[in-house]
């Protein structure tokens, strides 16, 4: 079969010919359809000092896919030839303590998709039949391929209150669109969305339905800081969600927030990041939670019923779409130019 891999520790990747790989005991083999490329995916493709602590050479990347199943392991119930299925990224050992416990995102043996073990940018994958989720066959391939990264933003906006309350999307790439629409689905009173990235900001309020609760901020134009407190009368924001991955706006992150509020963290940071705790969080009483995935399947239910009633339409950020595995580069090339939402390529 055809597949993408990183096979030595350098920018880009290369298309190479491997075996077909073999299903195991308790595993599927599913014929992928679509899959779509990630932020994480643009890292390893530049080789950036994350993805050369991470990668061990060579690896199949990609971890976001929709498939058919072509070939079912001994032991697996559940699932039948034929059936479209995505894929939880997080692959959990079910027998460590977090995953006893209900929290299999967070896995102390934890392996992920297209990083750990060989992904989704190929002809066929190998799963786990218990990170497999089967798909309603009525959505779009592309949008059944975009679920996981849906996933993340459910997660984090659900980490609490939203409905009546003032948020704060930091970051808006594809996830961070996602999360400014699940806000305004589920009745949130003002939702500001900060970018230095107009074309993505845009995307946002189109997801969005341009609905107007949604303020647009280019944080490359003005303070979002002052922006935010100017609006909410000096208090601050009930929520931010901070996906942006970058130090700075992880900062203004508690210097917006209000007294009580809540800051959920997403991003992911290259290094330490300095921070006023005393005024930021501990006499502010700020409310903080990291965000790690998608819970293991509470999260994909959620997803999917949303999806389902129509209330966010993620075809609204699918900007581009490419024909063949041949096609990767070009297609990680659009996406880390910034002038894109959501790229799917279909092998």
């Amino acid at each position: 079969m055809k597949a993408v891999m990183k096979k030595k520790p350098a920018k880009g990747f290369e298309l190479g010919d491997v075996e077909v790989p073999e299903v195991k005991d308790g595993e599927l083999l599913v014929k992928v359809k679509a899959t779509s490329v990630c932020g994480t995916d643009v890292h390893i493709w530049k080789w950036d000092e994350w993805a050369q602590k991470r990668i061990k050479t060579p690896r199949i990347i990609g971890h976001e896919f929709a498939g058919e199943v072509v070939e079912l392991g001994k032991g697996v119930e559940g699932f039948k030839k034929g059936d479209m299925v995505s894929g939880e990224t997080h692959i959990n050992c079910e027998h460590c303590f977090q995953c006893r416990t209900g929290n299999g995102h967070i896995c102390e043996n934890v392996k992920l998709r297209g990083i750990d073990v060989d992904g989704c940018f190929a002809e066929y994958l190998t799963m786990p039949a218990g990170t497999a989720w089967k798909n309603d066959p009525k959505i779009p391939l592309e949008v059944m391929s975009a679920q996981e990264p849906f996933g993340n933003a459910v997660h984090t906006v659900y980490s609490g209150k939203v409905a009546g309350q003032t948020i704060v999307v930091m970051g808006c790439g594809p996830i961070g669109m996602c999360a400014a629409a699940l806000c305004n689905a589920t009745g949130a009173e003002k939702i500001f969305v900060v970018d230095i990235n107009d074309y993505r900001l845009g995307l946002a309020q189109k997801l969005a339905g341009n609905s107007s609760s949604i303020t647009l901020v280019n944080a490359a134009k003005e303070d979002p800081v002052k922006a935010v407190l100017a609006a909410t009368g000096g208090r601050g924001a009930d929520v931010v969600l901070e996906m942006s991955g970058i130090g700075e706006c992880l900062r203004q992150s508690f210097k917006m927030v209000r007294a009580g509020g809540r800051v959920s963290i997403l991003g992911v940071y290259s290094g330490e990041v300095p921070l006023d705790v005393t005024d930021g969080i501990v006499f502010k009483g700020a409310i903080v939670n990291g965000v790690n995935g998608r819970l293991m399947f509470d999260t994909w239910f959620r997803s999917a019923a949303l999806l389902r009633s129509g209330k966010v339409d993620l075809s609204r950020i699918i900007t581009h779409k490419f024909n063949g595995l041949d096609k990767m580069d070009e297609a990680i090339e659009v996406m880390a130019s910034g002038k894109s939402g959501k790229v799917v390529v279909f092998p």
